[in-house]
């Protein structure tokens, strides 16, 4: 599986997603081209290295005469219709972006998705940087993306609408669900263009995965902060096509004045929730006190209904929380048939190709109870019989 990673310390935008895609062996002819298709005049794609605080990136400019042209969303999307020379996934990928600007848009002036103008987003050479983009990603051919936490930048800025504090209206609008990164640098270090491609085109938000790295991607913005290197890695590897990911919470809290019994209720009532896992640890805490720390995997969206459970059982008076990227095996049910009855369990597919087969306990547990035999036996069995499968 290929994967591309943004690694976004010093935030996004159209020009720098542009830069690290060129960077990374992207054709520029090929994104020229393509925006060529969609009928404006004399815009022109230039790419050069630059050094931002003693790094190289690459820094591309778009050339267009000026104007004055405020278009709706409508406009920009019949032009990507039209084009002659873009293939149907990248109309789609610059379709879904100018919507997602186009409904931030609309959140933030308390208009429609049609009525709503493009002010900035709506000027030739941010279109130009959100059909290159949408062109430049298609090209790069990666299977999964992944972005780091996005920082925004402080400080104002000044828009059509005047003076307004960093993020802009739209790009907070944008980056809703979206890990943000701490960040104390007075310049809006994520724009609205930015924000609506990483927003559009991540599988998931979080670490550097694991991955073997083929390729590094530099693009460089317009200023040379004092602060630190104004550039975006695109970070372009692979990573072995059995394995899936994907990215959970843990939940953590330290408990030392409870008994084991309210432990066990708690840890239960969780399971029956939703949670993915739960386990406990011994601990030392304060004072020498022996005490327990409960640990809590779920899904993003079970957050909320797990700390209420931990919350309410355990009289806890804090929770420590986390996002976390896992790899795991590819997996399906799977059956498998022995002497005492048929054994239910999961099969996983290795890294070389090969399975692997686990019995389900509570399957095992029912044939123990029934034949009377040791539950170990019945693991052994189906173990035994599964492998006899694979050999015959």
């Amino acid at each position: 599986m290929k994967i591309a990673y943004f690694d976004c310390a010093s935030g996004i935008s159209g020009d720098m997603t542009l830069g690290a895609l060129v960077d990374c062996g992207v054709d520029l002819a090929a994104i020229q081209a393509g925006v060529d298709s969609l009928g404006f005049t004399q815009i022109q794609f230039s790419a050069a290295e630059v050094k931002r605080k003693g790094f190289r990136g690459q820094k591309v400019s778009i050339d267009h005469p000026k104007e004055q042209a405020h278009r709706h969303l409508h406009h920009i999307v019949e032009k990507i219709d039209a084009s002659p020379v873009l293939t149907q996934t990248q109309k789609d990928l610059a379709r879904r972006i100018f919507t997602c600007i186009g409904e931030a848009e609309a959140r933030v002036h308390g208009s429609t998705l049609r009525k709503v103008h493009f002010h900035e987003v709506g000027a030739v050479d941010s279109i130009a940087d959100v059909v290159g983009s949408a062109i430049g990603l298609s090209l790069l051919g990666v299977d999964r993306i992944v972005c780091s936490p996005v920082p925004t930048g402080t400080g104002f800025i000044e828009i059509e609408h005047g003076r307004v504090s960093v993020p802009a209206p739209a790009v907070a609008e944008i980056l809703k669900g979206i890990p943000l990164a701490a960040s104390h640098v007075p310049f809006e270090l994520t724009t609205p263009t930015g924000a609506a491609i990483i927003a559009t085109v991540a599988d998931e938000f979080g670490p550097l995965p694991a991955m073997k790295i083929r390729q590094i991607g530099l693009g460089a913005g317009d200023r040379d902060l004092k602060e630190q290197p104004n550039l975006l890695r695109l970070i372009v590897g692979e990573v072995d096509e059995h394995l899936l990911s994907d990215q959970v919470w843990v939940l953590e809290t330290n408990l030392d004045d409870i008994s084991g019994e309210v432990i066990g209720h708690c840890t239960t009532k969780l399971f029956e929730a939703g949670a993915l896992d739960v386990y406990t640890t011994a601990i030392q805490m304060k004072k020498n006190r022996p005490g327990v720390l409960v640990t809590v995997l779920c899904q993003p969206e079970m957050i909320a209904k797990m700390e209420k459970i931990l919350f309410k059982e355990t009289g806890t008076l804090g929770i420590r929380r986390w996002p976390a990227s896992r790899h795991k095996l590819e997996r399906r049910p799977h059956s498998i048939q022995t002497e005492w009855g048929n054994v239910q369990g999961k099969l996983a597919v290795l890294s070389d190709g090969t399975t692997s087969f686990s019995p389900e306990f509570e399957s095992c547990r029912v044939i123990a109870m029934e034949k009377n035999v040791p539950l170990k036996d019945v693991y052994e069995l189906a173990l035994r019989a599964y492998q006899h499968s694979t050999n015959s």
